[in-house]
């Protein structure tokens, strides 16, 4: 017998049903979705997209192969590849979510030529292999059936409502769309976009009279949405939609300031002489070994993130700052890194389990165990920005599971003290190198440590025990 475990998030599509078979990705379809499958499988553009790696690499399972558990359950099996490691729409930055948005829309323009349609409008739809964009929700797609698209409010509550907000208003989306997983209602947008507010582009269209709409039908009923079905919502007519959507999120830009983060590697206390002897150690501790799954915890602009990605593991870079991971993406982007998927979160607060009984959207620390994990520069914003005890930051460390390599920023390095600046006189008397290495050492055997030229910030490389 197989260890076969359902995914708790496939439940809101009936016709199909995700399952894991050790690290294997399989989805189970009932006759319809088995239907639109192999119409799917069957079309031009679906096939290429795959190939080009906009949409997760599909099969179809020979029944003798399907895991005993499952079999005679479904009218057909299909094996998706496995994304390296899952986020979500509120882990994103803003050119980010852009990016899958414009993907969503140009696979739907691409299906429709060949008269396929899609369910859902859904920003969770997309992952991402490295900065790349891939569409996963396979069952999502069915022929066309006349009216209009029924994805569109899903779209844009999910995806356009969140990039309307940051391009009109710089107001970032992160935080507000972790708690509407649903995504924002167009009723709540246009008493946001109020005023002369709502002729900025896109929102007179899309929120208020969006707003106006629904608020019909919602009244109207079913009677309604039946008129709308018939009243003449033709392929053509949804394909002009659905390019003027385009356009419009093509368009947007987030227009925030820089923040304060962003020119951190001009403003830091680092030298040289420290930078150097830092990437230096990092790359002796990794050289010759798997690196496999790696965190950069607190990655600011990535240059940590991308020695590791070097040596060929696959690295979730993570930042509160959302501003500076999205100069990450677009850099990663240009410069053609697969292996880096750059995420924003405050790692005080990380994303939490979310959705129904909190298992729909795993806890970020719960998605996978990490091979190795890096911490530099980080402790100091924990322990003194966060007050968080240095007893509990290396117990969280420890908890990952996976190698540690991680800095020290002693009290007198001109960051601590900017930070301390903040703090009562003496609040964190334990807050001392030797404090912490003895604590690492409760939990990991320290395989090598070393000073920075500065004198002021330690590196460790440590095991876990």
């Amino acid at each position: 017998m197989s260890d076969v475990r359902p995914e708790p998030a496939s439940f809101r599509d009936p016709a199909t049903r995700i399952f894991y078979l050790d690290r294997r990705v399989l989805r189970g379809l009932d006759a319809t979705a088995a239907q639109d499958w192999e119409q799917l499988a069957a079309t031009r553009f679906f096939p290429k997209l795959m190939e080009e790696g906009g949409a997760v690499r599909t099969t179809t399972l020979d029944p003798a192969d399907v895991p005993v558990e499952v079999a005679g359950q479904y009218a057909a099996v299909i094996e998706h590849e496995r994304i390296p490691f899952i986020s979500y729409p509120y882990e994103w930055t803003f050119a980010q979510l852009r990016d899958a948005a414009i993907l969503h829309l140009e696979i739907l323009l691409a299906a429709l030529e060949e008269d396929v349609t899609m369910k859902d409008g859904y920003a969770f739809n997309v992952q991402w292999r490295g900065p790349d964009p891939v569409f996963i929700d396979i069952g999502s797609f069915e022929r066309i059936a006349g009216g209009p698209w029924i994805g569109y409010r899903q779209f844009c509550q999910t995806f356009l409502y969140p990039l309307l907000l940051e391009a009109h208003l710089g107001v970032s989306f992160q935080r507000i769309l972790m708690g509407h997983l649903d995504g924002l209602d167009p009723t709540e947008m246009r008493r946001i976009f109020s005023g002369r507010k709502k002729f900025k582009k896109g929102v007179f269209r899309h929120v208020y009279l969006h707003s106006i709409a629904e608020s019909r039908v919602t009244q109207g009923g079913q009677a309604i949405k039946e008129d709308l079905k018939k009243s003449g919502f033709s392929k053509e007519l949804t394909k002009a939609t659905v390019t003027k959507l385009l356009k419009l999120v093509r368009k947007l830009h987030s227009k925030r300031a820089d923040s304060g983060w962003k020119a951190y590697r001009e403003t830091c206390s680092y030298s040289d002489e420290d930078r150097n002897a830092k990437e230096r150690f990092l790359r002796e501790a990794i050289d010759g070994t798997d690196v496999g799954l790696a965190w950069d915890l607190g990655c600011n602009d990535g240059i940590y993130s991308r020695i590791v990605a070097e040596r060929g593991g696959y690295v979730v870079a993570v930042d509160s700052d959302d501003v500076t991971v999205d100069v990450l993406y677009r850099s990663l982007r240009q410069d053609g890194v697969t292996n880096i998927l750059p995420l924003v979160m405050n790692l005080v607060d990380p994303s939490p389990a979310r959705g129904w009984r909190g298992e729909e959207r795993s806890a970020f620390t719960d998605r996978d165990q990490p091979d190795l994990v890096l911490a530099l520069a980080l402790v100091h914003h924990l322990a003194i920005a966060a007050n968080v005890p240095l007893g509990q930051v290396v117990s969280w460390f420890r908890s990952f599971g996976g190698r540690l390599i991680v800095e020290f920023v002693e009290p007198h390095d001109p960051m601590a003290q900017r930070l301390l600046g903040n703090k009562p006189p003496g609040m964190f008397p334990d807050y001392r190198v030797d404090v912490f290495e003895k604590l690492l050492e409760e939990h990991f055997t320290i395989d090598h440590r070393e000073a920075l030229p500065s004198g002021s910030r330690t590196l460790f490389t440590c095991t876990p025990r």
